[in-house]
C-alpha cells in the first residue's frame, strides 16, 4: 500500500515542524495524497486547458499514465564536465549553459479538486517536498511560489478557499533544474545522470482557528529529564489573550508522562511570537537504537493544537576521545550511506520509496540483519515518512544538505548566500524533532569557506538540541564537531598509474588511517561515510570508476560471480580493518541504495532492488564485518607453505557497553569439503566499548589446496553470535 496521510486522525506536517502532528479537536488535516491529474507546458504562466495524464502524489512524473516522453532527460553542466573528464563522453563535449536537455517542455502542472469538512479561520497548504520549484493556484487565483527542492513549502489558501463547495488546486513544478533561477541550489551531483521531477513527499491542507501554532521545536535534556518546548505562534485575526498548554504522553500505550504546563500569551493583529516552556518528564525513558522509545508532546492554544513526536536523547562528539556520545555514553556508528535522489532516476524505482512495506524492510528489517545502527542520508533528503520509520527503528542519521562541489565548474559560486542559508534553515526546521537525526551535514566533499564561516554559525543557533555539524572537506566549525573521511584505498587503480595499485596485503602495515590529499587534518572525531571503490552494477559488471580495479585484481575475462566474490570479500575485510583500529567514531560504506544506469560511477549491492534481495556474497561477508563484536585477522598474504607454524594477530573490538567474554576459535577450513583443520582455542575478555588483541599460533595444513583461515568468536546469549573473520589462503 502507498504511504499517505489519512484525513483528520493521523500524522500530518505541522508547518515547519519535522515530527508528525495528529489532528485532534481544533485542527483539521486533510490529506491531498493520491492520484492527481497532470499536464505539461513550455510557458510558466499559462495553465494548461487539459490535464490528460494521471500520476501519484507523492511520487515522480515518470510514473504518470500515459507516460511523458524524455521525462528524465537532463544533463547538468557538472555531469557533462565529469563524464567528459572520465571518458564517458567525448573530451571535446561541452555544456555552455547550466545544463542541457532533449525535452521540449519546461513545466508540469498537477491538478486536483477537493472539499473541506468545515470552515476555519486559516487554511495552509503544506507541500512537504517537490522539485524543481513549486507554484500554487487555488480556484484560479495564484497563491505564491517556492524555489527549494528539499524542504516544505507553505501557502496560505484562506482568501481563495471555497468553504462550502469544490476547490480546484493546481501546483506547477519545473520539468528539470534549469527552470530555476541560477542563484537557487537544486543539488550538485556531477555523477547523477537522471533528474526526475515530481511532488515526492506528501501534500496536506491544515485548517485551524486562531491563534495558530506555526511550529513546535522540542529539545530533550537528558540530565534534568525534561524538554525545552519552543512554540512559534501567529495570530491571523483580532487581538487576543489565550492560554498556551503543553503535555506529554507516551507514543505507545498513551500514558501520561508529564503534568500540563501552561502560560498566558497576548498576540496582536497579525503578530508572531516565539514562546519557550520547560516540561518536566520524571523517570523518562531514553531513546536509543536498542530501545527507540518515543513520546508525543501535545500543544494547544484553544484555537489550534497539534502533536509532535520525539525521543528523549542527546547526541554529541567528544574531541578529546574522538568518540560519539549518545546519552552520555560512547556509541560507535555502523552502517552505510544512502543516495536517495540518485535512486529516483533508477529504472526500477517506480513507486517503491512510497510503499510502506518496502520502506520498512529497507530501513528496519535489513539493517537489523546487517547489524547496522546508522546511515548517512547523502546528496538530498528523503520523504518525511522515512524519518518517522527511522525514529521507530532507532537509527542514527547523518542528514546531508545536497551541496557537493569538489570539482570544476563550481556551481555554488552562482548561488545567493542568503538563499542557501534560508533553505538550510528550512531543512533544520523540517527535521529538528526527529530523534533519529543526530548529525547535520552541510556538504559532501566540499571546500567552501562560506559554509563554516557563515552558514553553519547562522543555522546552528536554530537547533536547541545543539546537534553537531559535519562539513565535507572543510575544517570542523565548532570544538566538538566531527569531519568526514573517504579513504578509497582501491582508487589508485583508477588513477594515473604513478602509484602501485593497492592490494589488501598493504593493510598489514597500516594502522587504521590513511589520510588523503583532500581531507582536513584535524584531531576531531571522524566518520568514514564512504570507502572501498569496488562498485559493481547489479548484473556484476564494473562501473565506470571500477573497471581497472577488476581488470587488475580479477582479470579482464572474469565472470560476474568472481567479481561479486572479490568485491564482497574485500569490502568485508576493509570494514573489519577500519573498525578494528578504533580511529573512527563511525564506519559507513557507500552505498546501501543507489542507481543502476549504464554510466553510473557508483551502485548499491542489491541483486533485486524491488524485492530488496541483497547480493548473497555481499551479505555473507559484510554482515559479519558489522557485528557489534568485531573480529579482524591482521593477515592478507595469499599463500603459505605446507605445515608452517605461524602466529596470527587477531584484533577484537566490543561496541556493546558491557564486558564481552567467550571463546575465540582460530582454525583452517578446507574449501573443498568444509572440514576443520588444526584449530586453536583461547578465552577472550574485552571490556565494554573496548578492544583487545591476541596472538594465536596455528600450524598451516599439510596438504596443498585452497583454504580459509577463520577466527570465530562466541559470545553467549547474543543473537548475532558467533562472529567470524575469514582469509583466503592457498597452501602450497
Amino acid at each position: 500500500m502507498n504511504l499517505r496521510i489519512v484525513s483528520i486522525c493521523t500524522f500530518a506536517v505541522c508547518f515547519w515542524s519535522s515530527a508528525a502532528c495528529i489532528s485532534v479537536a481544533e485542527r483539521v488535516s486533510v490529506s491531498l495524497d493520491g492520484e492527481w491529474n497532470i499536464a505539461e507546458s513550455v510557458a510558466a504562466g499559462l495553465k494548461p486547458t487539459a490535464f490528460d495524464h494521471k500520476g501519484p502524489v507523492p511520487g515522480l512524473v515518470n510514473q504518470a499514465k500515459p507516460s511523458f516522453k524524455d521525462i528524465d532527460h537532463y544533463e547538468t553542466h557538472e555531469y557533462v564536465w565529469t563524464m567528459a573528464k572520465n571518458g564517458v563522453l567525448p573530451a571535446s563535449d561541452k555544456c555552455e549553459r547550466l545544463g542541457r536537455t532533449h525535452q521540449y517542455r519546461c513545466y508540469f502542472w498537477f491538478q486536483k479538486t477537493f472539499t473541506v469538512p468545515k470552515k476555519k479561520d486559516v487554511a495552509i497548504l503544506v507541500i512537504n517536498k517537490a522539485q524543481f520549484g513549486t507554484a500554487v493556484w487555488l480556484n484560479g487565483k495564484q497563491i505564491g511560489e517556492h524555489f527549494s527542492c528539499f524542504t516544505p513549502s507553505r501557502f496560505n489558501l484562506t482568501d481563495a478557499m471555497q468553504w462550502h463547495g469544490t476547490n480546484e488546486l493546481v501546483i506547477r513544478i519545473g520539468a528539470h533544474p534549469e527552470v530555476l533561477p541560477e542563484w537557487v541550489p537544486y543539488g550538485t551531483d556531477g555523477e547523477k545522470a537522471s533528474w526526475t521531477p515530481g511532488i515526492y513527499d506528501s501534500v496536506s491542507l491544515q485548517l485551524m482557528d486562531n491563534p495558530v501554532i506555526e511550529s513546535v521545536q522540542i529539545a530533550p535534556r537528558v540530565t534534568s529529564s525534561d524538554i525545552v518546548v519552543q512554540t512559534k505562534l501567529k495570530n491571523y485575526g483580532k487581538s487576543r489573550r489565550f492560554e498556551l498548554t503543553h503535555a506529554v504522553r507516551t507514543w505507545r500505550g498513551n500514558r501520561s508522562a508529564s503534568k500540563k504546563v501552561s502560560q498566558k500569551v497576548n498576540l496582536g493583529v497579525g503578530e508572531e511570537k516565539v514562546v519557550t516552556d520547560i516540561v518536566a518528564m520524571p523517570a523518562a525513558i531514553l531513546w536509543s537504537p536498542e530501545n527507540p522509545f518515543l513520546y508525543v508532546a501535545q500543544s494547544s492554544t484553544g484555537g489550534d493544537n497539534c502533536e509532535n513526536r520525539f525521543g528523549l536523547r542527546e547526541f554529541k562528539f567528544d574531541t578529546s576521545t574522538r568518540r560519539a556520545l549518545l546519552n552520555g555514553k560512547v556509541c560507535f556508528m555502523r552502517g552505510a550511506s544512502i543516495t536517495f535522489h540518485r535512486f529516483l532516476g533508477d529504472p526500477q524505482c517506480g513507486g517503491l520509496p512510497w510503499n510502506e512495506a518496502w520502506v520498512r524492510k529497507f530501513l528496519v528489517n535489513i539493517p537489523r540483519r546487517m547489524n547496522w545502527n546508522s546511515f548517512r542520508l547523502c546528496i538530498g533528503p528523503v520523504p518525511q515518512r522515512w524519518l518517522d520509520i527511522a525514529d521507530e527503528a532507532g537509527l542514527l542519521l547523518q542528514y546531508e544538505f545536497p551541496i557537493w562541489s569538489d570539482r570544476e565548474p563550481l556551481r555554488h559560486k552562482l548561488w545567493k548566500e542568503d538563499e542557501v542559508i534560508s533553505q538550510v534553515e528550512e531543512f533544520v526546521r523540517d527535521n529538528w524533532n526527529h530523534p533519529s537525526v543526530v548529525i547535520w551535514d552541510a556538504s559532501n566533499e566540499t571546500h567552501w569557506d562560506f559554509l563554516a564561516e557563515k552558514l553553519i554559525p547562522t543555522v546552528r543557533k536554530l537547533d536547541l538540541s545543539n546537534r553537531p555539524w559535519e562539513n565535507g572537506y572543510n575544517l570542523p566549525q565548532a570544538p566538538d564537531d566531527p569531519f568526514e573521511d573517504h579513504p578509497y584505498l582501491f582508487i589508485n587503480h583508477w588513477g594515473s598509474g604513478k602509484d602501485t595499485p593497492f592490494q589488501m596485503t598493504e593493510l598489514e602495515r597500516m594502522r587504521g588511517r590513511r589520510p588523503g590529499t583532500f581531507y582536513p587534518v584535524s584531531s576531531h572525531a571522524s566518520i568514514i561515510n564512504e570507502y572501498d571503490w569496488l562498485w559493481l552494477h547489479r548484473d556484476g559488471t564494473p562501473t565506470v570508476l571500477t573497471r581497472k580495479v577488476f581488470e587488475n585484481c580479477v582479470g579482464t575475462n572474469a565472470t560476474a560471480e568472481s567479481r561479486f566474490e572479490f568485491a564482497a570479500y574485500c569490502l568485508g575485510g576493509l570494514t573489519e580493518f577500519w573498525r578494528a583500529y578504533r580511529q573512527y567514531a563511525g564506519v559507513q560504506y557507500l552505498a546501501y541504495l543507489d542507481a543502476d544506469l549504464p554510466n553510473v560511477f557508483t551502485c548499491d549491492n542489491f541483486r533485486d532492488v524491488k524485492r530488496l534481495e541483497l547480493e548473497p556474497r555481499f551479505e555473507y561477508y559484510v554482515k559479519e564485518a558489522f557485528k557489534p563484536l568485531g573480529v579482524y585477522i591482521n593477515f592478507w598474504q595469499p599463500q603459505l607453505r605446507l605445515g608452517e607454524e605461524r602466529s596470527f594477530h587477531v584484533m577484537m573490538i566490543n561496541d556493546v557497553n558491557k564486558t564481552a567474554k567467550g571463546r575465540l576459535l582460530v582454525y583452517w577450513e578446507n574449501t573443498k569439503d568444509n572440514s576443520i583443520i588444526n584449530q586453536q582455542e583461547i578465552d577472550y575478555e574485552i571490556p565494554g566499548l573496548g578492544q583487545m588483541s591476541y596472538q594465536v599460533k596455528i600450524l598451516s595444513p599439510k596438504e596443498s589446496g585452497n583454504y580459509l583461515l577463520n577466527a570465530m568468536a562466541f559470545w553467549e546469549n547474543q543473537p548475532w553470535s558467533p562472529v567470524v573473520s575469514r582469509r583466503k589462503v592457498h597452501i602450497r
